[in-house]
């Protein structure tokens, strides 16, 4: 349950969200990236109330606009690691134009995060983080305006947290998302420009963020 939050982000923010476990992080991350529906209030995304739109619209709304990094990487196992940064682009309805070659911008993105010889390993295959390099590489592959991270370094180890925060934040910056994390890293956190606590269900500004 959440009381009160109001949040208005541009292209390009980063923005961290800290809070005791129960307080409503997860469910905010949620409602944003359009997985469960708020009892009250607007949600917008380019203009658009995703909330309004019908189940098939939606779901290829969230496909090509939002991207999600989860605690857990959720990658398939029987996949190897090219096919399943390509798995948003299997999606019916989710082509990104005839001049786009998602082949190529996997293989570039998963350069990027440093698995440029893994391409064919399967997860089984893989450490923690690159199993979670591998996640972030596919969150991106549509390129969405909203990256949405739910504990992202939560199941890693220091190095590998501070590597995968490294990396999220780099390609953030590259492709000038907006992105959203929820993360008891204060690491993490503190990387990110703006800063929020939730406190007994209401969102509150943190020393350093800028607040809007």
């Amino acid at each position: 349950m959440l009381e009160d939050v109001s949040l208005s982000f541009a292209p390009g923010d980063s923005v961290s969200i800290m809070g005791p476990s129960g307080s409503g992080k997860s469910t905010l991350l949620y409602v944003a990236g359009t997985l469960e529906t708020p009892s009250a209030g607007t949600v917008t995304l380019e203009g658009t109330n995703p909330f309004t739109l019908n189940e098939r619209e939606l779901a290829a709304f969230r496909n090509r606009r939002i991207g999600f990094v989860f605690q857990d990487h959720c990658l398939l196992p029987q996949l190897t690691v090219l096919e399943n940064v390509l798995t948003p682009t299997l999606v019916a309805g989710s082509s990104g134009g005839p001049t786009v070659d998602f082949g190529e911008r996997a293989r570039r993105l998963l350069t990027q995060v440093g698995l440029a010889d893994r391409l064919d390993h399967r997860p089984a295959g893989l450490s923690g983080g690159e199993k979670q390099r591998v996640a972030i590489a596919r969150a991106l592959i549509r390129e969405p305006l909203l990256l949405l991270c739910d504990e992202p370094t939560g199941n890693l180890d220091t190095a590998s947290a501070e590597t995968v925060t490294s990396l999220l934040l780099d390609l953030h910056g590259k492709q000038k998302t907006i992105l959203v994390v929820v993360t008891h890293n204060p690491e993490l956190g503190a990387r990110c420009a703006r800063r929020y606590k939730l406190h007994e269900r209401k969102l509150e500004p943190q020393a350093g963020a800028d607040g809007r």
